[in-house]
């Protein structure tokens, strides 16, 4: 059976702050654990007033304190934002704090626009150093060696998994040749997601960290009582896509009954693109539509994203999205 996990956009919504965006999210860890998610991750972005978890290590802290066994991690920190020991220790800490629950997924994007680059002080040749920088974040994590005078405490030993991430084929050859884990972001940029993963499985050469290839696909997914009641909350979602699309990044906005009074025609064709991976219905046509992406895509784990803008009826889509669809939901088992 395949795993389930959780991509929690950490959404600040119309009507409240950044705090209640903060403690949804962990309220919400703390209720997918006890129906069997696999895996809690949030995101590295900046810049963006309508999400809430641009210091994510500090957001994971957070979320683990609140929970007891779901594995909790980035999906992903941006490497290029920063030093690779900087990462190291922020996240051989969280090991620390909460000994095997912890994932470290790795992007090579900014995360946000080039003016935020510029005060993140990136440099856009950084972007170059990333496969460099993996094997130096994967040396600080694992074993000390004999003669070694650098370390980045307290996270040598920990062994933190690492993931790479990506919307195209080039993080599918990172991670087939380093031997990691792949995730592929198809619950935004779906355009690559069956080339990326055949890729990703016929380079896949084993690591210490993993023996065979492993690889997880995201997918927005909206579950309610009726298809037309999933409809009408997905439309949260869609006004975001549209708003991205018009250079507004916003607040989370509640659902309207018309979507096609908020966005233009081109608007529409853009975000039904960006969305073209996303199930969107009651609990029959849930199981449905996973199932059929799962069967597509062969893949070992699905990252659900199920952006709702009520706290509550966003329980209740995940709630109703693992009750529906057969899933692993052994904690004994270490799926990377």
């Amino acid at each position: 059976m395949v795993q389930l996990s959780i991509l929690d956009l950490v959404r600040v919504r119309q009507g409240s702050g950044p705090r209640d965006a903060l403690d949804n999210a962990r309220d919400l860890a703390a209720h997918a654990e006890e129906w069997g998610y696999r895996r809690f991750w949030v995101a590295e972005h900046h810049n963006m007033q309508g999400i809430a978890s641009a210091a994510t290590s500090v957001v994971i802290a957070h979320v683990a304190a609140g929970s007891r066994h779901i594995r909790v991690g980035a999906g992903g920190i941006m490497l290029p934002n920063h030093a690779p020991m900087i990462i190291a220790e922020q996240f051989g800490t969280l090991a620390q704090l909460f000994p095997g629950r912890i994932d470290l997924g790795l992007g090579r994007a900014p995360g946000t626009d080039q003016n935020t680059m510029r005060a993140l002080r990136r440099s856009l040749t950084n972007s170059d150093h990333f496969p460099n920088d993996v094997v130096e974040l994967q040396a600080y994590l694992g074993d000390a060696e004999a003669g070694q005078t650098l370390f980045a405490v307290p996270a040598t030993g920990t062994n933190v998994p690492l993931w790479i991430l990506g919307s195209s084929t080039y993080g599918a050859q990172l991670a087939a040749a380093l031997g990691l884990p792949y995730a592929f972001a198809s619950h935004f940029a779906p355009a690559d997601l069956i080339p990326a993963l055949e890729l990703y499985r016929a380079r896949f050469q084993p690591s210490a960290q993993l023996s065979r290839p492993y690889a997880m696909a995201g997918i927005n997914v909206i579950a309610a009582e009726t298809d037309e009641e999933a409809r009408h909350l997905a439309t949260t979602q869609q006004m975001s896509v549209a708003d991205i699309f018009r250079g507004a990044r916003g607040l989370s906005q509640p659902p309207i009954d018309d979507i096609e009074t908020y966005w233009s025609p081109m608007e529409k064709a853009q975000a039904a693109r960006f969305l073209s991976r996303s199930v969107v219905g009651s609990p029959q046509t849930v199981r449905a539509g996973i199932e059929a992406f799962v069967a597509e895509t062969l893949v070992d784990e699905v990252m659900i994203v199920s952006d709702v803008f009520d706290h509550q009826k966003r329980l209740a889509s995940y709630r109703m999205i693992a009750d529906a669809v057969p899933h692993a939901a052994d904690w004994e088992k270490s799926a990377a």
